[in-house]
This record gives C-alpha cells, sequence and structure tokens, in this order.
C-alpha cells in the first residue's frame, strides 16, 4: 500500500543561502517591477508636478547650494553648478536608496509573516526607484550643461559604467544597514546623523583641490569620494578615469555588494520575527 505522508516544512530547518535567495530573487522578478512602478507613481501621485519632481528635487538644491557657495568656490571651480549637480545626482541616489531600503524592510515585515516572498525583494526594489529617479535626474543635468555653456564630452559614453558601480555599492550597502535596522531599530535613526557628516567628507559642495595633501589620504577611505570622483570625471573633466582612480571604485563597488548580500542573506528566516 502507498504512503499517504506528506511532508512537513520544518521552517526552524530551512537555510538560506546567498545563491539561493539570487535565484529566488529572479523568480519574483515581476512582483520587484511592480514595487518600483508603485513607488515611483504613488510618491508622485498627490503632487500637480507628478514625477516632474524626481527632476526639480536636485536642480532647486544645486541652485540654492549654488547661490550660497559661488562665491567661495568660483575661482576654484569653473562651472560650478555642473560641478556641484553632478555630485549631487550621486548622493541623492545613494541616501534615498539605502533609506528607502531600510523602510522597505520594515514595511514588508508584516507581508513577511504572511506569505512568502524573498525578503531582499525589499531592498533591491528601493535602489531600482533610485535608480530611475537617477536617470530621470540626468534630464536637469543636461539641461543646466546647456545654459552655463559646460562643454560635452565624449567622456561621458563611460557614464554606464560610473552609475552600475555606484548601484552595486549602494545596494551592498544598503542591504547591510537594513538588516542591521531590524536587529538594532535606532542605526535607523543613527543612520541620518551619519549621513549628513558623510555628505560633508565627501567634496560635492567643494572643490577636491582645497584638500590639503596631508588630508587626501583619509578622504580616500570614504567610498563615496570614489563614486562621486567615476560620476564626476567624464561630466566635469572630460576624461576616463585611470586605473588608479577605477581599481578603488571597483574594489568598493563589488566588495560592498557581496559583503551585503552575504550578510543580507544569513539573516533572511530572521526578519519576519523582527520586523
Amino acid at each position: 500500500m502507498a504512503s499517504t505522508s506528506k511532508p512537513v516544512y520544518d521552517s526552524a530547518s530551512y537555510r538560506v543561502s546567498a545563491i539561493s535567495e539570487l535565484k529566488e530573487l529572479g523568480k519574483y522578478r515581476y512582483l520587484l517591477g511592480q514595487l518600483i512602478r508603485r513607488d515611483i507613481l504613488t510618491r508622485y501621485k498627490r503632487s500637480v508636478l507628478g514625477v516632474a519632481w524626481t527632476m526639480l528635487n536636485p536642480l532647486g538644491t544645486m541652485l540654492i547650494l549654488t547661490f550660497v557657495f559661488s562665491n567661495f568656490f568660483k575661482s576654484e571651480v569653473l562651472h560650478y553648478p555642473v560641478y556641484i549637480l553632478s555630485g549631487l545626482l550621486v548622493w541623492n541616489f545613494f541616501s534615498q536608496g539605502t533609506n528607502a531600503a531600510i523602510s522597505g524592510l520594515v514595511w514588508g515585515g508584516s507581508l513577511l509573516k504572511r506569505i512568502y516572498i524573498p525578503s531582499s525583494v525589499f531592498g533591491v526594489s528601493a535602489i531600482g526607484t533610485a535608480l530611475v529617479n537617477l536617470v530621470l535626474s540626468l534630464v536637469p543635468l543636461v539641461i543646466v550643461m546647456l545654459v552655463d555653456g559646460a562643454p560635452f564630452y565624449l567622456s561621458m559614453l563611460f557614464l554606464p559604467v560610473s552609475i552600475l558601480l555606484v548601484t552595486a555599492f549602494t545596494l551592498g550597502f544598503g542591504l547591510f544597514i537594513s538588516s542591521l535596522a531590524v536587529f538594532f531599530p535606532d542605526v535607523a535613526e543613527m543612520y541620518q546623523v551619519l549621513l549628513t557628516a558623510w555628505l560633508y567628507l565627501t567634496p560635492i559642495i567643494y572643490p577636491e583641490s582645497l584638500i590639503s595633501a596631508r588630508w587626501l589620504p583619509f578622504y580616500k577611505i570614504n567610498p563615496m569620494y570614489w563614486m562621486v570622483k567615476m560620476f564626476r570625471l567624464p561630466i566635469f573633466e572630460g576624461r576616463l578615469p585611470n586605473w588608479q582612480e577605477f581599481l578603488p571604485a571597483f574594489g568598493w563597488a563589488v566588495g560592498m555588494l557581496l559583503v551585503g548580500w552575504i550578510y543580507f542573506t544569513s539573516k533572511t528566516e530572521e526578519y519576519a520575527y523582527r520586523v
């Protein structure tokens, strides 16, 4: 007589590895796309200008900072509006993406308790939404370059590589910090303070030429120094990064992505009980 016993699912014995989580994420790619679509549409749903705010937000910040700081740095930086906006686009992408990854995982906690979905989908969708906003924000950058009379270089064709590097770093860091925030709720509040300090420790508003040779090695420990540099070089200086510039950025991007993904997936089975 054939056995009629059914397999029993034991959640305690289930472990998600980094590879299996990646496979699961691929299976739920439709949900991932819908989450990105929802975030983009609902964010500006009640706004008169709608998604246009994605482009106007960095443009408005650039105008304010240019008005405040141009008198200080106009002798140091030619086409200062282009300089500051190119840095702001990268910083906004990083800060908005990582913050959204934290809130996305917490928001998805109730859903994780009801049905099975890969928990990484919330972090990846948050970075995906920020990536769409970054691409849209390239439009005001082009407009500012035209108005300011800044030249357009063939090196700007390197921008997809620059965006890929900063996306990999942001995704890895977003997964890492969101995982920490689940176990230590104070991390989310502390992260806002860290972001403020991090912004001023990255040459976005001020030119790199103002950093003394004594302190420059300490600035180069900052991964966002390299992410901003990869994005700014083809636009502002009109050249491709050399190996001494590219390798640190590549190392930070790939290293952070691996560390963030492995750490995040090692805690996957605990998120539903923590959030």
